[in-house]
């Protein structure tokens, strides 16, 4: 064979198989792009987007199967966001941490058929870090507020169903708040 020349079958080789996407053509044809529209996280307060980066660090700990704490500690050294992790965030991931087995045993048993492991991750999250605030945090007078904004992020980050049940859940284990711990 000689330099430059193809091996015999390389011209018969399959074509590569079609994404589904049109492709524009040589003349220029203009391909329409399916329009995509963004979470509407202008509707977060401050405190609610620094839950979100709380809920980020649960987020990959679970994801991970990692400690959340070595999770968070590698949050505080390098960050993916543009941004440091704000300080009220560290304190949410540092207030659900030492209550972790806690909670997932409350949410499991009040969850009502819905296994932790069979629920979304983004809710799991979500229902964490809420039932960490609402059943140890130090706003007991607030704790319609915070269902409220958790609520709020289901409804931004997750599925259509999601906020009714992150409200839901979270607001039963308010109700028995008294019989849990």
């Amino acid at each position: 064979m000689t330099r430059g020349s193809t091996p015999q079958g390389a011209d018969d080789r399959p074509a590569p198989r079609p994404t589904g996407l049109p492709l524009p053509t040589r003349e220029g044809a203009e391909v329409e792009l399916e329009r995509t529209v963004p979470a509407a996280a202008d509707r977060l307060h401050g405190r609610s987007r620094d839950r979100i980066r709380a809920l980020d660090v649960l987020f990959e700990a679970d994801a991970k199967q990692a400690d959340v704490l070595d999770v968070l500690a590698e949050r505080l050294r390098r960050t993916a966001a543009q941004t440091p992790l704000p300080e009220r965030s560290r304190a949410l991931v540092e207030l659900y941490a030492p209550h972790a087995v806690d909670i997932d045993e409350d949410l499991s048993t009040h969850s009502r058929d819905w296994p932790l492991r069979r629920m979304p991750a983004v809710d799991r999250a979500i229902l964490r870090l809420g039932a960490a605030e609402v059943l140890h945090g130090e706003e007991p007078g607030a704790r319609g507020a915070i269902i409220g904004e958790y609520t709020k992020i289901a409804e931004v980050l997750s599925t259509d169903d999601s906020p009714r049940f992150v409200n839901g859940l979270l607001q039963r284990l308010v109700d028995v708040r008294g019989l849990l711990g």
